[in-house]
């Protein structure tokens, strides 16, 4: 299940690209992550491999940094135990976040955690990586390129993987025409 959702998601992304930042990190995902012990390259070469895929510098810097910040965010504090058991909190967002993050991105947060795809934790982790990709609007596709992102550096994370790649499938179905 997982390798279709990543194969048709990746073939619709790939004909939008521009060379943004999560364009950026899409390739890097794909060329590098996805392997049972992935092989990444060192910064500095991953840099010139980008730049050489014709990546502008300035983005494939931001792409880097973004990647860093990921890495070292799983050294966050965790969540008190009480928000972690709490299943019927509610996540208030901030006026930045509110004027950043779409009512759809929102929902599909509020979706994702509903369905045990994203823990309070990781959809904290979710929204601070798709602020910091400061798109002009970001959107459902881009969210969902970012959840699996950050699922997909976690370790121990592959059912939470198949579930949202579960519920991508079915919303493209249910989708109207």
């Amino acid at each position: 299940m997982w390798r279709l959702f990543r194969a048709a998601a990746m073939a619709e992304y790939l004909e939008m690209t521009s060379g943004s930042v999560l364009d950026i990190l899409i390739y890097v995902f794909d060329q590098y992550m996805l392997e049972e012990a992935p092989e990444v390259p060192e910064r500095e070469r991953l840099a010139r491999d980008l730049e050489r895929a014709g990546f502008a510098p300035a983005n494939v810097e931001r792409a880097l940094t973004w990647l860093a910040d990921l890495a070292f965010g799983h050294e966050r504090a965790p969540l008190p135990a009480a928000q972690r058991t709490q299943q019927a909190g509610v996540r208030v967002f901030s006026d930045s976040e509110l004027a950043r993050l779409s009512t759809e991105c929102r929902g599909l947060l509020f979706r994702l955690e509903r369905a045990r795809v994203l823990t309070p934790q990781q959809r904290e982790i979710v929204i601070e990586r798709m602020l910091a990709l400061d798109a002009d609007e970001p959107d459902t596709e881009q969210l969902k390129w970012v959840v699996l992102m950050v699922l997909s550096s976690q370790p121990g994370q592959e059912l939470a993987v198949e579930r949202l790649g579960g519920l991508v499938a079915n919303e493209r179905v249910n989708a109207p025409h």
